[in-house]
């Protein structure tokens, strides 16, 4: 499908996660949008029922388009172990639990970790993956996919970002994503490759739509 060029306007971010509305916000800033989020909005938080980070993604934007007729971006990411089959991924946000307990949620990964004997840093494969899907209330839908590899580490290090960044440590790096401040995390530039999986969907959203 044709992407189309997205111009300057009011734009719905799909999402009622803080985290994830802050670090979209961060990225769309340069671009002059009127960002509004789906909780400003109030808008309901839709069913997550894909089996997959793009029909996720697709729900969640479609959903936003339809209800404010406005153009709407949404995020499904998820953190994937090798060692787990892949798990949390689709279901990361759900082994936090209702209260979005990601402390408790970076133990269980840990004990399962170390369940099936994943010790050694070959075995502790990680992955964070994020799906951008920008929704047009007249249907017309795009997808953006960003992975970034590294390992899971323990215990926890840092307090910046949200979710498991305090457990994942990015190929090449000394530091976890809870160790950088947001620039870094993004590491951000219109001409080399970003860092973070949010950065590089995001990057590659930005060259489809927003500088055509």
């Amino acid at each position: 499908m044709t992407a189309r060029t997205l111009e300057p306007g009011r734009l719905v971010v799909a999402s009622h996660n803080k985290g994830k509305i802050r670090e979209i916000n961060d990225l769309l800033a340069p671009y002059g949008f009127d960002v509004v989020s789906a909780g400003e909005l109030g808008l309901p938080e839709p069913e997550e029922t894909g089996t997959t980070f793009e029909a996720n993604a697709e729900l969640k934007a479609v959903a936003a388009a339809t209800a404010s007729g406005l153009p709407s971006l949404a995020d499904d990411s998820g953190f994937c172990v090798a060692a787990l089959n892949g798990d949390p991924g689709i279901y990361s946000a759900r082994w936090a639990g209702p209260d979005k307990d990601f402390a408790m949620a970076m133990r269980t990964i840990e004990e399962k970790l170390q369940t099936a004997g994943a010790t050694t840093p070959e075995q502790r494969a990680g992955s964070f993956v994020c799906v951008l899907c920008l929704a047009w209330p007249d249907g017309h839908v795009e997808y953006f996919r960003g992975d970034v590899e590294g390992e899971v580490i323990w215990p926890p290090r840092g307090t910046a970002g949200f979710g498991y960044d305090p457990v994942f440590r990015p190929e090449g790096h000394e530091r976890t994503f809870g160790e950088m401040t947001s620039d870094e995390k993004h590491g951000w530039s219109k001409t080399e490759q970003a860092l973070s999986h949010r950065a590089r969907a995001f990057q590659l959203f930005s060259k489809a739509c927003l500088e055509g």
